[in-house]
């Protein structure tokens, strides 16, 4: 049941996932459930619900992260930092999706981070870690700096500033369009992109807003 959901919305997405990413997928789901009972990682309880709200939801992201690495510099050695992961959600599902790609989850939450570095062990997932920290305190360089429903984008870009690479961009998944949100944004932040997405099974407005530094506040 859950499997042939999880199938139906990866080719609703347009993603090619292996057998062994399905499988990967799965048992991350189902460790999620069985940690959120003691570690409250999530207010969604019902497995259905947490296949459309966070698994296929985090997977809307992942053909726009794999189109934009696919043009950086960097090629396959890209590092991506998900912040306010909290069940790790979307980096797990990135990590296990985009393999080539370095990914830290980053939460102020202990156990979150301690969640995050057992999934990585139990999923065989050598590019995924946990971090126990605040944000404001890492350094980068990273290329993507991700969220999702962390904070409004004016917190998210500021706290966040110092991780970014040369090159790098916030990408940012939102529900309806932030206008507001984006307004508030200071001259330092560029938005080049809000991206609609649309997720399988789930009757909600979705996007992702794309930021980089403007051009005058680039990082040395």
């Amino acid at each position: 049941m859950m499997e042939a959901a999880l199938r139906q919305g990866a080719q609703a997405l347009g993603l090619a996932l292996n057998e062994g990413q399905i499988a990967q997928l799965l048992d991350f789901l189902a460790l999620l459930q069985k940690w959120n009972k003691v570690y409250n990682l999530t207010a969604v309880r019902d497995p259905q619900e947490m296949l459309t709200h966070h698994l296929l939801d985090s997977l809307a992201a992942v053909a726009p992260l794999r189109r934009h690495l696919a043009g950086l510099p960097v090629g396959q050695g890209a590092r991506l930092l998900d912040v306010g992961s909290g069940g790790g959600l979307p980096g797990v599902v990135f990590a296990i999706c985009c393999p080539e790609v370095d990914v830290s989850c980053v939460d102020t939450v202990a156990k979150k981070a301690a969640f995050i570095q057992q999934a990585a062990a139990a999923l065989k997932l050598p590019n995924l870690h946990g971090i126990h920290a605040r944000v404001e305190t890492l350094a980068g360089p990273f290329d993507v700096v991700s969220c999702r429903a962390f904070a409004a984008l004016a917190d998210f870009t500021a706290w966040s500033r110092q991780a970014l690479a040369p090159h790098a961009v916030w990408l940012a998944m939102k529900g309806r369009h932030p206008s507001d949100e984006i307004a508030a944004l200071p001259a330092t932040v560029q938005v080049f992109h809000v991206e609609p997405l649309t997720v399988p099974g789930l009757d909600a407005e979705r996007c992702i807003v794309w930021m980089r530094p403007a051009a005058s506040e680039a990082v040395a």
